[in-house]
């Protein structure tokens, strides 16, 4: 039997999944020969509903409001699905296959024979906001660099490498560095949306004869276990504690709280204890560090003059406040002040894939300075903290000694 396909028998009914490359041509040509020639009941998609509506809509992103996103504190989540799109893109061009053509090549071979399809995959925002939730501050940069290192790699893929892809040793050898480098991401992006998977291609095939599935090779051996478990009752079809992003733990809020509330603490200490003077160059550092490391990472994105003003202004008083970043407010002066513009819509998808790219596009630069002044300015608490502490520390050594 093919390594892409598996065919499940329950009884009277058989379940049929077909492990596919996302960019593959052979990929696109299976799925259509599996669906009519074996007729199945029911297709189930490895899509969601928004993804679904982009590929019958493929014009939708230009709909794009970058001050929208910002207010939803979706900031992160956008460059994260502009950099994926983009790498999965730039890996089709070559061979003339569109990101996501084998799913709807699948959803229209249903459609022209009557039988119909329904969408078996997490919003793929609930997954992005799952994975950067559960994953800590060393990781979430781990996880940038490595969705800006995809963006920017200009090597190109072969045919033979994409369709490699479908192999189980390849995916492998995949899933075992991802686990390595990033366990929670794995966790989110492929272990989570396995059982996913499994349980809403198992409701989906309630009454029908034939299911017939089409997903990601990467998830072949994990959602054929699911099933496997779900059919013999050791697991149930229920998703309801990973369709949501985590709450925030107990000890995570009061860290958000806390923080603030500790350096406040140590200022008002200063002012105590060593008078105006003392006082005074505590606030000083605190103020100094947290502008200037923001104020840096928005000069480093070229922000408007008037957005590096905000990060530098702004920033020793955001870090206060865990409800507000400084990101949002100069990302959103950026976005005013410099309108994106028809063009930038239209270029967004090329513009992603290249550092000047996001300096000449206007929605990639409203980004760029959202998230470097966001950097700027985590970084300048750290630094900010650091000085307040050891200057207090040794300022109350000295009235000891």
């Amino acid at each position: 039997m093919s390594q892409t396909k598996k065919t499940l028998t329950f009884g009277e009914k058989q379940i049929i999944l077909i492990g596919t490359a996302h960019v593959s041509k052979e990929s696109c040509e299976e799925v259509e020969s599996e669906i009519k020639s074996g007729l199945p009941s029911v297709v189930a998609i490895e899509l969601d509903e928004q993804r679904f509506a982009a590929l019958d809509n493929p014009e939708g992103w230009k709909e794009l409001d970058i001050i929208k996103v910002l207010k939803e504190k979706k900031g992160f989540l956008l460059l994260a699905n502009l950099v994926l799109a983009s790498f999965q893109r730039r890996m089709g061009i070559n061979i003339g296959v569109r990101p996501g053509d084998e799913m709807r090549a699948g959803i229209n071979a249903a459609k022209s024979l009557g039988i119909p399809s329904v969408m078996v995959d997490r919003p793929v925002q609930t997954t992005l906001r799952r994975a950067w939730a559960k994953t800590g501050g060393f990781g979430r940069i781990k996880l940038l660099s490595a969705l800006m290192s995809s963006a920017f790699d200009t090597e190109d893929i072969s045919t033979e490498e994409i369709e490699g892809l479908k192999k189980s040793s390849e995916m492998d050898g995949m899933m075992a560095e991802l686990s390595e480098f990033l366990p929670s991401v794995k966790e989110v992006l492929i272990d989570e949306r396995d059982f996913y998977l499994a349980a809403h291609i198992w409701n989906a095939s309630e009454g029908k004869e034939k299911t017939l599935a089409v997903l990601g090779a990467g998830h072949l051996p994990g959602v054929e276990k699911h099933l496997l478990a779900l059919a013999e009752g050791s697991e149930k079809p229920d998703t309801t504690g990973i369709s949501s992003v985590p709450e925030k733990k107990p000890l995570s809020k009061i860290v958000s709280w806390g923080i603030p509330a500790l350096i406040v603490a140590l200022i008002v200490s200063g002012f105590v204890w060593g008078g105006a003077s003392k006082g005074a160059d505590l606030l000083g550092s605190w103020i100094f560090w947290n502008g200037l490391l923001a104020g840096l990472g928005a000069l480093i994105a070229l922000a408007h003059p008037l957005s590096l003003l905000v990060s530098v202004v702004g920033a020793p008083l955001t870090s206060l406040c865990p409800f507000v970043g400084i990101g949002l407010l100069s990302g959103l002066v950026q976005a005013v002040v410099r309108k994106p513009r028809v063009s930038d819509m239209e270029t967004l998808q090329d513009d992603v894939s290249s550092v000047k790219g996001f300096y000449k596009n206007r929605i990639l630069h409203v980004l760029l300075v959202f998230i470097l002044s966001s950097v700027g300015s985590t970084i300048g608490t750290f630094v900010a903290g650091s000085s307040i502490v050891v200057g207090l520390t040794q300022f109350i050594t000295g009235l000891f000694q």
